[in-house]
Formats: structure tokens, C-alpha cells, sequence
């Protein structure tokens, strides 16, 4: 029998949809761990559901206008990802701001196919994803975030751990903090949005929260857990997709349930004697670009 799957699973890989697939989530895995260190650092859960809401009225204007829904979707996302910036002034505020947006975006989705007419099967389709419908395009944008984002981080490291630490500290400290912050919020937005073709916008938590979660047990320093979140999204995102080829089983909820194992692992190693990496940002206050 496991000869038999393993032929299959060979098989499988030899098709083009899974290919994509396969490079999608490799991609994933290297830009959006990080993408779940800001979320984890800036205290805004909330973020995943308030972009899940807005890109539903995203693709409900799609579907209306008929504009590629996906795209009316990343606009939208990326559109209000800035929006909530100016509203940013403090962590706290950021939680605040989501939730406002999560409200409004699903209001104006739900009225807004409700007086269209639209067929709403397309619109809450995102919900669950498709990751062997992800095509040129969905590569193209998980690609440049597979390197914005890295690239970002290492250009703004010591900015990044000081914002993640304290807001206030880092604008005492020269920090440009508006500007990192609609930055962040904008590929934040779009991040999730890019990843809901492959796992869905309800478990979109697989290829960003799970792996900075974890990541930030082992790691000793914002670099460190960046790095460790990183290889978790990779190792996860490979297990979970084989392992759900294997077994034919939907790959989002095998991804989570990966993720999720990963972290409750990872949670029953001791933690070590060290200072965190908040610490050393609030210590190493000056900037290096």
C-alpha cells in the first residue's frame, strides 16, 4: 500500500496544477513566516479576519464590475491596509482599527451582493481556497513577496525590532514610524490576500501565524526568529502538502493541522534562560540600514 501512494504522490507531482501548487506554497514559505513575526509583534490578530472580510468585498466587486475578482481583492486589501495606518498610534490602536474594519468590510460585502444580485457562491469561495486553481499571476505576487519582504527586513532589521518592541520607543529613537508602519500594514494586506488562493481566508493562519508563533520559542533575536520561521513555514508547507497528496485530503486543513503540531512541539521544549529579542532591541536603539 505505501508503494502504491508513494507511486501516486509521484504521479501527482508529474501535473502541472500541482507543480504550481508546490512552488506557490515554496514561496509562500519564505515571505509570509515573516509577514506572521509583524502580525505577532504588532498584537494585530485581528488582521487575518479583517482582510479575509475585505477581500470578500473585494471579489464582490469583481464579480460585479467584472473585474478579476483576485485582483479586485488585493486592491482592496492593500487599499485598506493603508487606510488603518493613520489610525495606527499605538499597538492597541492597530487592534482597534481592524476591528472596525473587519465590521464595515463584511457589511458593505454582504450588501453589497445582496443588492446586486450577484451569485454569492464565487464571493465566498475564497473562504476556502483553491490551490490547484493558483495560476502565472498567483506566483508572480507570492514571488515578489518572497522577496520584498525578506529584502525589507534586512534593509530595516534594528527599525523593525524596535517598532515591534515599542512604538514609542523607535520614534524617539528616529525611526520613521508612520512610514514603517503603512509599509508593513500595506504587505500585511496583501500578504493574506495572496495567500487565500492557497489555503483559504479561513486558514490562512498555516503559512503566516503558525510558523512566527512557533518560531518565536526558539529564536533568541528578531533575526533568529525570523530565520526559524522561515524554515518551519518551509518544512511545514512541504509535510503538510505531500502528506495531504498521500493521503487525498484537502491541503488546507492538513497544512494547518502541521502547523498547529509544529507549534504544540515546539511548546514542550524548555524554555532557555535568555533575554528576548524585545529586550535587545530596547537596549540597541540606533538604527543600521
Amino acid at each position: 500500500m505505501t508503494v502504491l501512494a508513494t507511486a501516486d504522490v509521484g504521479a501527482l507531482l508529474q501535473l502541472v496544477p500541482v507543480q504550481r501548487a508546490g512552488v506557490g506554497l515554496l514561496l509562500a514559505a519564505v515571505g509570509l513566516p515573516i509577514i506572521g513575526v509583524v502580525i505577532v509583534g504588532l498584537d494585530i490578530m485581528p488582521v487575518r479576519f479583517a482582510m479575509m472580510h475585505v477581500a470578500l468585498l473585494g471579489v464582490a466587486i469583481g464579480l460585479l464590475t467584472g473585474i478579476d475578482p483576485m485582483v479586485c481583492a488585493l486592491v482592496a486589501c492593500a487599499l485598506a491596509g493603508a487606510g488603518v495606518a493613520p489610525l495606527a498610534s499605538s499597538p492597541s490602536g492597530l487592534s482597534g482599527a481592524m476591528g472596525l474594519l473587519m465590521s464595515l468590510a463584511i457589511a458593505a460585502a454582504l450588501l453589497l451582493l445582496a443588492v446586486s444580485g450577484v451569485n454569492a457562491s464565487g464571493a465566498f469561495a475564497l473562504l476556502w481556497g483553491s490551490i490547484l486553481s493558483v495560476g502565472s499571476a498567483d506566483l508572480v505576487l507570492l514571488g515578489v513577496l518572497a522577496v520584498v519582504v525578506p529584502a525589507l527586513f534586512l534593509w530595516r532589521r534594528r527599525d523593525l525590532a524596535l517598532l515591534l518592541h515599542d512604538r514609542e520607543l523607535a520614534q524617539t529613537s528616529g525611526v520613521p514610524v508612520r512610514a514603517l508602519t503603512l509599509v508593513l500594514l500595506v504587505l500585511v494586506a496583501v500578504s493574506v490576500a495572496g495567500a487565500i488562493k492557497l489555503t483559504g481566508a479561513l486558514l490562512v493562519d498555516a503559512l503566516t501565524l503558525l510558523p512566527a508563533l512557533a518560531a518565536r520559542r526558539l529564536g533568541t533575536s528578531l533575526t533568529s526568529i525570523t530565520v526559524w520561521a522561515v524554515s518551519i513555514g518551509i518544512t511545514v508547507n512541504l509535510t503538510g502538502f505531500l502528506l495531504a497528496l498521500w493521503l487525498d485530503w484537502p491541503p488546507g486543513p492538513v497544512l494547518v493541522l502541521t502547523a498547529g503540531a509544529v507549534v504544540l512541539a515546539v511548546h514542550l521544549v524548555p524554555e532557555r534562560r535568555i533575554r528576548p529579542w524585545r529586550a535587545l532591541a530596547s537596549v540597541s536603539p540606533s538604527s543600521s540600514h
